[in-house]
């Protein structure tokens, strides 16, 4: 056991403490996964990141993802709070501006801009049109009606998202699932237009909601994966084009903001980054 430095940051927000946190202990050599697991199950947030030396070509470090019960290949606020947190720590990349961050997903490109981090999506895993039965699960656990479903697509970039288009914000905000417990799981992505009364600037809201037998209900603060594979999504299909503005967390007290732009055929996710929190962790 030994004394590795610690930092929590907070990403997306619209301003210091409003968006998601995460926890990134560096220097993360020597822990075992079942150690990394602890830890991140101990930290009670929804991801906490170890970095390591990377042992890709061209990445400027290397960062594992855990959940409270999982490793993940991807996620998108840790891959910026991870970013932010390295770069505190007074690393530099080798190309200026621009973090090679690897993960289990691969290596992700992370542009440094101030405060503010951008990732490029990566690439989904699965994509296309649910079947009836499926978008029929999703509408009962989330109390919505199959009327109310503008759209409906897989936009799973990891941990297994299906998204639904609705007619307008207000309906997302009002979305109240059933939180009874069951075997199955499920990655729900709820999102709309913003028609009148919403922020100067924000064009969609986005809700994410993951139902487990452990957690029969969990909503995300915000979320960078799921808004990189909504944006793919919705920008390919018409129903909107970059850059815009989501804003994430609404009915849970917080204010984020995820900026989408799009540059030569990739699509950038990205937000301010805060190191909220600055220690050391015994492990």
């Amino acid at each position: 056991m030994r004394t590795r430095p610690f930092l929590q940051v907070d990403v997306f927000g619209s301003g210091p403490y409003r968006g998601n946190p995460v926890a990134v202990i560096l220097d993360a050599e020597g822990l075992s996964d079942a150690e990394m697991q602890r830890i991140a199950t101990w930290t009670n947030l929804s991801e906490t990141t170890f970095v390591l030396p990377p042992t890709e070509p061209g990445a400027d470090c290397h960062a594992r993802i855990f959940t409270v019960t999982e490793e993940l290949p991807f996620a998108g606020h840790p891959t910026l709070g991870t970013a932010r947190a390295w770069l505190e720590a007074g690393n530099e990349p080798a190309v200026p501006g621009q973090v090679t961050q690897q993960c289990g997903a691969g290596l992700v490109q992370v542009r440094v801009d101030g405060e503010a981090l951008a990732f490029a999506a990566p690439p989904r895993l699965r994509d296309g049109a649910p079947t009836e039965d499926e978008l029929a699960a999703a509408c009962e656990r989330l109390r919505i009606g199959r009327d109310e479903v503008v759209d409906a697509a897989w936009v799973d970039n990891g941990p297994g998202w299906l998204g639904l288009l609705l007619a307008d914000a207000d309906r997302v905000l009002a979305c109240a699932p059933d939180a009874s417990p069951r075997p199955e799981r499920g990655f729900y992505g709820i999102v709309a237009p913003h028609r009148s009364g919403g922020p100067e600037g924000v064009a969609l809201e986005v809700r994410a909601f993951v139902f487990d037998a452990d957690a029969p209900v969990w909503e995300d603060p915000v979320t960078g994966s799921l808004n990189a594979s909504l944006a793919q999504w919705l920008t390919e299909s018409g129903h909107i084009t970059a850059p815009y503005l989501a804003r994430q967390g609404t009915a849970m007290g917080r204010d984020g903001r995820v900026s989408v732009t799009a540059d030569a055929g990739a699509i950038w996710v990205g937000g301010l980054t805060h190191v909220a929190v600055r220690g050391s962790i015994e492990a």
